[in-house]
């Protein structure tokens, strides 16, 4: 292993480490705009300039382009590299609008933080600037590009990382252009990640255009909820509103990046819509009156039908913490039926897989990228898991052979992702025995619990994905109690309420119920057929735990607090002249505090921790870190 001396300090990094890359495991900053950790070097924009004053090279160089070496000698202050840092940056900066007031990149714009530490504050360019005509890149990405500076991230991310084709670099020389032939949307699924990867303003979300600063944000550690996968994620709200969606970089799961379908999935908590208050037979009301009112026609159904008629029901996209009390919610109310699924595969698939993984290796998306021999078997990975689509890209860029495998692993899929895919009819057909890292995908939407297992215990490393962000978390308790899946339950006559706690049940299974009680943040249709709606915290509102498809327990933190966005209260964009202290729609509960407090009105015990017994270990789990497998419990 290399070791060399940064201003000072003695470093040692692995083979292959480049000179940028050794300062920034020992904490030097140097200025860069081109390097990126998941694209690697480029030498594009020359600002990452060091000089070298002894060893087997010496003199100025690239530090993101230079290997690290065993004997060198390395300086970042010296006056020839400060200087040439300057002088780049005052060369790129000629052309540049200086419109940092009213760029949305303003106060996270790499640009802006080295033209300051490199001391650039006049300008002596009086020459005319070159500008160019922006383009429209859909409804989630706005272009400038007379912010450019030619750092080639977007065309790199975009073309090889990403495998897009209508989006590149046109034009020479000091007419480089980044965008289209014509107008028009990206077509690519990870187009978002533009926004994130470039760094300066030629990218901005639409979404969250000219809406604050980022000093304003209201920041958080946070978990995808759109897929199984567990993208981490940093949502970005102001003034109740969730104004967008950025990457957060975890190694283990998504890298980097996350796709469009998470990034651009705030409408949903911002929904004017959704459940905000309780209601009671259509007529909002307080909570008290609202679960004393519940309490009520709990004991009613029961009287009138006996014990045994109530189903407590629950779903994938209930945080671990709720889904762990629906047990007691099920005992307390005399319930017969405990679901945490709707429909029979989804349950027994979910079964299956826990069993597998919880007694056998799991498989990553960093796993996904290192393997040689890759077999979709009837899985559409962009419509199921986009980010592992992108992971069986950089495995395919590496060299890894793909097979595609049944009806449904369609080739539109491979088109996309820009990879080249060998159709096969049958597992049997693929040679995972001439590879060194074999991996198989699979999915519960279209294959069955019996091939699932069959797939799982051929040998190599399996990927499954599931239906939502916490099937594996909701399967795992399910092993532990009597569970049934819905339409199971309401197979006969003794189920006559349903009490359905963030739970998307169809609505021909909701008809011809005496009672209908709902708990959820959605508007969905269990919610509009219900007598009860008592309103919960959508995932950006409350801390909670879930469980991806791999079995990785992670935790999501609380961005901000429920109610009504600021800019939907008033026509004129200003909220009542009230005093109060709650915020206009503040009142929905977190979904787990809402089940507890129930459980004590139905005479059970005070709840104040539902991560209990085996489950206590994941108390001391951080948002911040790659999470655990459950297996370790």
């Amino acid at each position: 292993m290399p070791k060399l001396i940064i201003d000072n300090k003695t470093v040692e990094v692995a083979e292959g480490t480049s000179v940028l890359e050794a300062a920034q495991a020992v904490d030097i900053p140097i200025p860069h705009f081109c390097w990126h950790p998941a694209l690697g070097k480029a030498g594009a924009c020359r600002v990452c300039a060091v000089k070298l004053v002894d060893g087997p090279v010496k003199g100025i160089q690239m530090s993101c382009m230079l290997p690290a070496q065993d004997g060198m000698v390395v300086s970042t202050i010296d006056p020839e590299a400060v200087a040439m840092r300057q002088h780049v940056l005052e060369w790129l900066m000629l052309n540049h609008p200086h419109d940092c007031p009213v760029c949305d990149e303003g106060g996270e714009c790499q640009l802006q933080d080295f033209t300051i530490a490199a001391g650039h504050g006049l300008r002596r360019y009086t020459g005319k600037k070159r500008t160019y005509t922006n383009q429209y890149l859909g409804p989630y990405i706005e272009h400038e590009m007379n912010r450019c500076i030619q750092c080639y991230r977007c065309v790199r991310f975009y073309q090889e990382f990403a495998g897009g084709t209508d989006f590149g670099v046109l034009g020479s020389g000091q007419r480089i252009y980044f965008g289209r032939f014509h107008n028009g949307q990206l077509q690519s699924p990870f187009s978002g990640n533009l926004v994130d990867i470039c760094p300066t303003g030629v990218f901005t979300d639409r979404s969250a255009r000219f809406r604050a600063r980022y000093w304003d944000y209201d920041m958080a550690p946070s978990v995808c909820q759109h897929c199984s996968l567990g993208c981490n994620i940093t949502p970005v709200a102001r003034y109740r509103e969730l104004l967008k969606i950025v990457a957060r970089p975890n190694a283990a799961v998504n890298g980097w990046f996350i796709c469009d379908r998470g990034r651009f999935a705030g409408a949903e908590i911002n929904h004017p819509q959704r459940p905000r208050t309780p209601r009671v037979d259509g007529r909002e009301t307080d909570w008290d009156v609202a679960l004393a009112a519940l309490l009520h026609r709990i004991h009613a159904v029961e009287a009138e039908y006996g014990p045994g008629s109530i189903a407590v029901v629950g779903s994938s996209r209930l945080a671990l913490e709720a889904a762990l009390l629906l047990p007691t919610l099920a005992e307390r109310t005399h319930a017969s039926a405990l679901c945490y699924f709707v429909d029979e595969d989804e349950e027994r698939c979910g079964e299956t897989v826990v069993t597998h993984l919880m007694h056998g290796p799991a498989v990553a998306m960093a796993d996904v990228q290192r393997a040689d021999c890759l077999a979709l078997v009837d899985v559409d990975l962009l419509a199921e898991g986009p980010m592992l689509g992108l992971a069986v890209r950089q495995a395919w860029r590496r060299g890894a052979v793909v097979y595609l495998v049944g009806p449904q692993a369609l080739p539109a899929q491979a088109e996309t992702l820009g990879i080249e895919a060998v159709r096969v009819d049958s597992l049997e057909e693929v040679p995972f025995a001439a590879a060194a890292q074999p991996v198989i995908i699979c999915s519960t939407r279209h294959s069955p619990a019996e091939r699932i297992e069959q797939i799982m215990e051929r040998g190599p490393g399996t990927v499954c994905l599931l239906p939502g962000p916490n099937t594996f978390g909701c399967a795992l308790v399910a092993r532990d109690h009597d569970t049934v899946n819905l339409r199971q339950a309401l197979a006969g006559d003794r189920i006559q309420a349903v009490i359905a706690v963030e739970a998307d049940i169809p609505a021909e299974l909701l008809a011809g119920l005496a009672m209908v009680v709902v708990l959820d943040w959605r508007p969905s249709a269990a919610a509009n057929a219900a007598a009860i709606v008592l309103p919960t915290t959508a995932w950006a509102e409350t801390d909670g735990t879930c469980i991806n498809n791999e079995g990785r327990a992670q935790r999501f933190t609380r961005v901000m607090q429920p109610g009504l966005p600021v800019k939907g209260l008033d026509p004129a964009g200003h909220p009542p002249h009230l005093h109060r202290s709650m915020p206009p729609g503040g009142v929905p509960r977190l979904a787990w505090n809402v089940l507890a407090e129930l459980i004590v009105r139905l005479g059970g015990e005070r709840i104040t921790e539902p991560l209990a017994g085996p489950w206590a270990k994941l108390r001391q789990l951080k948002a911040e870190g790659e999470g655990i497998h459950v297996s370790g419990l």
